[in-house]
């Protein structure tokens, strides 16, 4: 996640008033019957894609090192593997925004559907992280587990799946994004290439640190809660309290923290960034110990199976259901 400068020390977090007529919602869910999935998502994969992915051979993946081209080289072997094609002419999308090579790296599985495959779904995480710390202490490596190999890993994850079961009516463009600790970078340089190509867009998700639950009553919350009807469509797919809002994320505008952002700016259309972080549950945001160690492999599992059904739905949905209000 995009720098928060001094959001997130524990001593201003207790500081932090909350506002005492701001109550935690639930989005409202539907009666109808929730989409079955019998796909099922395995730990071990989730476990081995983001061990890897926040390994200290990686060097924390800042944007421009030697450890970030190792993860490129890793997400282009994930898209190859499970036969999800390069949306360029290879999968690697040149930042235009940065001064040394640096790449977004971009996968689409083409839509089923003659006409829905003309629109498009994002589903988007960052790759980079914020490398080697300056100062000499005994771990000096920012692994980045939770921001954000974990919302990376919940990606592939989703891409596997599609690959393996088809069932995407519209196209899907997977996009693992480098620059984002730079000031989204990444998905500021793609945003005009696919404006030009006249992409359709209907909708981005974007994951960001979901490596650890929340203790409430809802799996995760979408940044800009309050812009769509995502959260409620995503309810009615799921047929779970999946989302719900989340007032620190109004409070500190985490809509525009993220990659989403960029999307959301340049086609007005939902683009929103789902979470788990919820600022009480994780203690090591932009710090070396955000380490895979830390992760809850058994949440992200039942996270991204809970999420199959809706993006599911998202991806094949007669109409567009998920609108901006």
């Amino acid at each position: 996640m995009k720098k928060l400068c001094f959001l997130l020390f524990p001593l201003v977090l207790l500081s932090c008033k909350s506002n005492p007529s701001t109550t935690t919602e639930k989005a409202s869910q539907s009666d109808s019957k929730p989409l079955a999935i019998s796909y099922k998502v395995k730990e071990s994969d989730v476990s081995d894609f983001l061990k890897y992915l926040s390994s200290d051979e990686l060097e924390g993946r800042e944007t421009g090192t030697k450890g970030i081209e190792k993860a490129a080289v890793f997400l282009e072997d994930f898209f190859r593997k499970n036969n999800v094609k390069p949306y360029f002419k290879t999968y690697r999308d040149t930042l235009a925004n940065f001064k040394s090579p640096a790449y977004n790296i971009v996968g689409v599985l083409e839509g089923t559907d003659p006409e829905l495959k003309k629109e498009f779904v994002v589903l988007s995480a960052h790759y980079d992280h914020i490398g080697i710390e300056k100062k000499q202490q005994a771990d000096v490596i920012n692994n980045g587990a939770n921001d954000d190999a974990s919302g990376v890993t919940v990606v592939a994850e989703m891409a596997k799946y599609f690959a393996e079961t088809k069932s995407n009516k519209r196209s899907i463009l997977f996009v693992f994004f480098a620059g984002e600790e730079k000031g989204l970078l990444g998905s500021k340089s793609l945003v005009p290439k696919l404006q030009k190509l006249n992409f359709n867009l209907y909708t981005q998700l974007n994951i960001e640190m979901v490596g650890v639950p929340m203790k409430r009553d809802f799996l995760a919350y979408v940044t800009g809660f309050d812009k769509s009807n995502m959260a409620e469509k995503i309810n009615e797919y799921t047929g779970k309290n999946t989302i719900g809002f989340l007032p620190k994320e109004a409070e500190y505008k985490l809509f525009y923290r993220s990659d989403n952002y960029s999307f959301y700016e340049a086609f007005k259309k939902p683009c929103q960034s789902i979470s788990t972080f919820d600022f009480e549950n994780f203690d090591f945001y932009h710090h070396v110990s955000d380490e895979f160690k830390v992760m809850d492999i058994p949440h992200m599992t039942s996270f991204i199976q809970e999420l199959l059904p809706a993006v599911t739905q998202i991806s094949s949905t007669p109409t567009e259901e998920i609108t901006m209000k």
